[in-house]
């Protein structure tokens, strides 16, 4: 178990990260429900209307996906809290920055890792 990164107040960044789960939660499960019954528009006698909601479709799953990484970062970020490693990093296992922690509290990479991973990200998909 590691000492909590100098100048950090854990509880305040739980406090944070828990109410930021919670929250990416029910957007999360916002944009899975179902349409109700007759509600969703078809494509109808204007070709317009099918392209909007098509491209509104899109946006939804693109914003959805989005979410669903940041909550996965928020709760990789609790369990560090809970087992004593938030402040390491994922990767290399040396102390993140206090800046850095303070700036993104749910970084669980340091700033040299977290440029690495992000110029071999994958292609995104279309």
């Amino acid at each position: 178990m590691s000492s909590p990164p100098s100048g950090v107040d854990l509880v305040a960044v739980r406090r944070d990260l828990e109410a930021r789960r919670d929250r990416t939660r029910a957007r999360v499960a916002a944009l899975a429900q179902r349409p109700e019954l007759g509600s969703a528009q078809g494509f109808g006698k204007r070709i317009g209307d099918g392209t909007i909601e098509a491209v509104s479709r899109l946006t939804e799953i693109g914003v959805g996906e989005s979410l669903e990484r940041g909550l996965a970062r928020t709760e990789r970020a609790l369990a560090k809290l809970d087992d004593g490693t938030y402040g390491r990093c994922d990767t290399c296992g040396k102390p993140i920055g206090r800046a850095r922690l303070l700036a993104i509290p749910d970084g669980v990479l340091c700033l040299t890792c977290a440029e690495s991973a992000r110029q071999v990200r994958p292609p995104r998909r279309r």
